[in-house]
């Protein structure tokens, strides 16, 4: 009942998806498998690699070793039910369904833990440049587990309070969206509520999370290129900046892909009563699914322990190799 008047919920809507393109969906479908599976691969073996290695057991690869794991739940959000609907006649999610994929992808827990993760590694780094005789004190195992469930935590019920807020809205139809997931401009046009409250609040609760994020690495970085720059030597200025090249590409293509999200998703709540942008399946695709497969790559070619620890593995899988080998 709402105004007094007896409104009919849905109980489903249908994505869209990639239905423009008839021709060339078993080839989306291979790209998309493809890009999922590397994506699983790498943030799974920098994690086992980081685990099996006590030369990356430091604060740094334990606040990675959690950011990998936060893009492999990412991707997971979205690509199975991608993957899936290719070749379905109609494809449908429940609003359960769709209610759940929201509070678990963009706004939920997954986005805003990796915020803050990616706040708490810049500090990490402003902490071994700017103060590196007090590192191992200061980036006690302790605090980076405390930050580590801190940013869980806070992701956590972030994402709850903007739950609680979708759920109070109400959805009478038409149900099409014209995307390949549950995309919260299009879920607001599709509402026959007032959403007001609901954007105004989660405006806020997005600002928070994301200016907190990147003043955190501003300030940091801020003091870590003062710091470098007194350094006298050219070759400790370069090892310096090095040691936080990997990071600052990160940071630059998740808060891009972020910007870039959000910035279609508003031009098209704004420009359109179906709540749709051509463009905006292209930034989600690259924001929710190609953006996790590149960050391992960014840090396994950026950081030289990295690439020790797999030399490492690989000599004792040759060694290993031979050895039985040779028992044969």
């Amino acid at each position: 009942m709402i105004g007094g008047r007896n409104i009919t919920e849905i109980t489903y809507f249908i994505l869209l998806g990639f239905s423009d393109f008839p021709r060339i969906i078993a080839v989306l479908f291979a790209v998309f498998l493809v890009i999922y599976i590397l994506t699983l691969t790498w943030n799974l073996s920098l994690i086992i690699l980081i685990g099996i290695d006590s030369h990356l057991h430091t604060p740094m690869y334990f606040f990675l070793s959690n950011l990998s794991f936060m893009d492999i739940c990412y991707v997971t959000a979205t690509a199975p039910k991608m993957l899936y609907d290719f070749f379905q006649e109609w494809q449908t999610i429940t609003f359960v369904g769709c209610v759940v994929q929201y509070f678990y992808f963009f706004f939920s827990s997954l986005g805003l833990t990796e915020c803050c993760l990616l706040a708490a590694m810049a500090y990490d780094r402003y902490v071994a440049i700017c103060s590196p005789l007090l590192y191992t004190a200061i980036m006690s195992p302790t605090l980076c587990l405390q930050m580590v469930l801190a940013a869980y935590t806070t992701g956590f019920f972030g994402s709850l309070i903007q739950l609680c807020a979708l759920l109070q809205l109400h959805f009478c139809g038409p149900n099409i969206i014209n995307h390949f997931f549950c995309d919260l401009p299009q879920l607001l046009t599709l509402s026959c509520s007032d959403t007001l409250f609901f954007q105004v609040m989660t405006s806020v609760l997005t600002v928070i999370f994301g200016l907190m994020s990147v003043l955190v690495i501003m300030i940091s970085y801020g003091y870590i290129v003062a710091t470098v720059l007194k350094i006298t030597s050219a070759e400790g200025r370069s090892k310096a900046f090095n040691t936080c090249a990997s990071h600052l590409i990160a940071v630059t293509l998740f808060f891009g892909s972020v910007t870039l999200f959000y910035g279609s998703g508003l031009l098209a709540y704004l420009h359109s009563s179906a709540g749709y942008s051509p463009g905006q399946n292209v930034v989600s695709l690259f924001h929710g699914v190609v953006s996790p497969m590149l960050s391992p790559i960014i840090y396994s070619l950026r950081n030289k322990e990295v690439k020790d620890a797999l030399k490492k593995l690989r000599k004792e899988a040759d060694v290993h190799s031979v050895s039985y080998s040779s028992l044969n």
